[in-house]
C-alpha cells in the first residue's frame, strides 16, 4: 500500500530547505514570480484544450500513459531547491491530465461521470493541504476544478447533456449540425442569463483569489480564470460552425 507519511517525511524538508535558501530578495521578486506561476497556471490549463484533446480521443492508452512522465519530472523538479516550486505546480497539472486521460479516453460518452472522475485527485490534493506543502499545485488543480464544475453546472442548467452525449457519439465531419442546435439552445434568454451568472461567479472567485500575494492563490487565479478563456474559444469555435 502507497505510504503517504513516507513520502511526506521525504518531500518536507525538501520544501523547508527551498525556503530557506530562496528567500525573497524584493518586493519585486516576488511580484514576478506571483506573475510567473499566474501565467503558467493559465497556460498549462489550455494544454489539454490544444494536446491533450486530439492525443486522447485517437490515441487514449498513449495519453494515460504519458501521465507517467508528468508526475516523474514533478517529482525530479520538487527535489531539487531551485525548482521546487514548479515541481509542487507540474504535480498538480499531472493530476489534472490523468483525470482528462482517464475521463475522454474511456468515459466521454457519459457527462454525469465528467466531474466525478475529474475529481479523482481530490483526496491528494486535500492530504496534501493537511500536510502543509503541495500548495500551488493543489491550488493549481482545485482552481481547475472548480472552473470544471461551474462548466459542466452551465451544460446542466441550460440542458445540453443530450448534445454533450450526441457530439460524443457522431463522427466529426457530422458533429457540426448537433453544435448549431445547442447554440440555438444557449442563445436563449435562460442560456444567456446563466452564462452571465456563471461568468460573474468565475470571474469574482479569479479576481478575489488573484489579490492573495501567496503563490498559491495565484495559481488557483489563473486556473479558473483560464477556464474562461478555454470557453470562449470553444463558444466561438462552435458559433463559427
Amino acid at each position: 500500500m502507497f505510504n503517504f507519511n513516507l513520502v511526506s517525511s521525504a518531500i518536507a524538508p525538501i520544501f523547508t530547505l527551498s525556503r530557506l535558501e530562496n528567500p525573497l530578495s524584493s518586493g519585486r521578486t516576488n511580484s514576478i514570480q506571483q506573475w510567473l506561476i499566474f501565467s503558467a497556471s493559465a497556460f498549462l490549463v489550455s494544454i489539454p484544450v490544444f494536446v491533450q484533446a486530439p492525443l486522447v480521443r485517437l490515441y487514449p492508452t498513449i495519453s494515460l500513459l504519458s501521465t507517467i512522465p508528468w508526475f516523474v519530472l514533478s517529482f525530479i523538479l520538487i527535489f531539487r531547491p531551485k525548482t521546487q516550486l514548479w515541481g509542487d505546480l507540474l504535480l498538480g497539472f499531472a493530476g489534472c491530465w490523468l483525470a482528462g486521460s482517464i475521463y475522454w479516453g474511456w468515459f466521454r460518452w457519459e457527462p454525469i461521470l465528467h466531474l466525478p472522475i475529474e475529481s479523482i485527485g481530490l483526496p491528494f490534493a486535500i492530504w496534501c493541504l493537511g500536510k502543509s506543502w503541495g500548495k500551488v499545485g493543489s491550488y493549481f488543480y482545485l482552481g481547475s476544478l472548480f472552473g470544471t464544475a461551474i462548466t459542466d453546472l452551465y451544460f446542466y442548467l441550460t440542458g445540453l447533456m443530450p448534445y454533450w452525449r450526441q457530439v460524443m457519439h457522431a463522427e466529426p465531419e457530422l458533429a457540426m449540425p448537433i453544435f448549431q442546435s445547442a447554440i440555438a439552445q444557449i442563445e436563449t434568454p435562460w442560456g444567456i442569463g446563466c452564462a452571465l451568472i456563471l461568468i460573474a461567479v468565475l470571474l469574482t472567485v479569479g479576481l478575489l483569489s488573484l489579490r492573495g500575494t501567496q503563490l498559491h492563490w495565484r495559481a488557483f487565479s489563473g486556473a479558473v480564470l483560464s477556464t474562461l478563456l478555454v470557453d470562449g474559444l470553444f463558444w466561438l469555435a462552435a458559433s463559427a460552425a
